[in-house]
């Protein structure tokens, strides 16, 4: 049987609209650990999650984009966090190789907790205007990880970015969590960060020293995917 992917919208905005297509797998175990990355390669959204256990209100699970697989990352923690409450499953906790990820729904919101130094390495540039950051067509030369934005309403915390992430295999994210963690860190106060065509994330600061990151979640299908399901065997390694 093969294995069941869920493919979700992250940070959509509030009418349902836009957000950061996410796939994963409930059942990661299910998929040859040596296998995951050319699976992530070959379906090609930003991030794929692989599920590996869920016991006393805790999930275990890693993150891969086409290119690597990352310790921490927003959507995929926002997402599945999401996912698992929505199948029945709720957990309090997403253990990633960073940390512990704190989750909980409020509102019509998912939240996560976590730390900028669990976040990739990025360069983060500040633009003079929106319009600067919206007409970017490719990041600086030599820029593989590269986080745009700029004030659209400094006042009320409401910023414009966009993020190249070439390094990972993707040429710019739609909604990018761990940048937006990273943005709460450095500025410390409440946010809206409106990214990508319409996405919009919400950042908060929280107890010591973490950030706090939430959005809005659709669940868009569940399909069959045909690749090779695995076989558990003595020389296979524990994920």
């Amino acid at each position: 049987m093969s294995p069941q992917l869920h493919v979700l919208r992250v940070f959509v905005a509030a009418d349902g609209s836009h957000g950061n297509p996410l796939g994963v797998f409930l059942d990661g175990l299910a998929v040859h650990l040596y296998d995951r990355q050319k699976v992530a390669f070959e379906l090609n959204f930003s991030e794929t999650v692989f599920v590996d256990k869920v016991a006393d209100a805790t999930a275990r699970i890693q993150i891969y984009t086409p290119a690597a697989q990352l310790p921490f990352a927003g959507h995929p923690t926002v997402g599945t966090s999401w996912l698992l409450r929505h199948e029945g499953t709720p957990v309090d906790v997403l253990e990633v190789p960073a940390g512990d990820v704190a989750v909980w729904p409020e509102t019509d919101l998912s939240w996560i907790r976590a730390r900028a130094a669990w976040v990739h390495p990025m360069t983060m540039h500040q633009y003079a205007t929106p319009t600067e950051v919206e007409a970017l067509e490719a990041p600086p030369p030599g820029e593989s990880s590269f986080y745009a934005w700029a004030w659209q309403d400094e006042h009320a915390g409401i910023l414009r970015s966009r993020y190249f992430a070439g390094g990972f295999g993707i040429k710019e994210d739609e909604a990018t969590g761990a940048a937006a963690v990273v943005m709460g860190d450095r500025l410390g106060r409440a946010l809206l960060i409106r990214q990508g065509r319409g996405s919009e994330l919400h950042v908060r600061p929280g107890p010591e020293g973490s950030v706090e990151v939430g959005g809005r979640v659709v669940l868009d299908s569940v399909k069959s995917v045909g690749i090779r399901v695995a076989q558990v065997a003595a020389d296979t390694p524990a994920p």
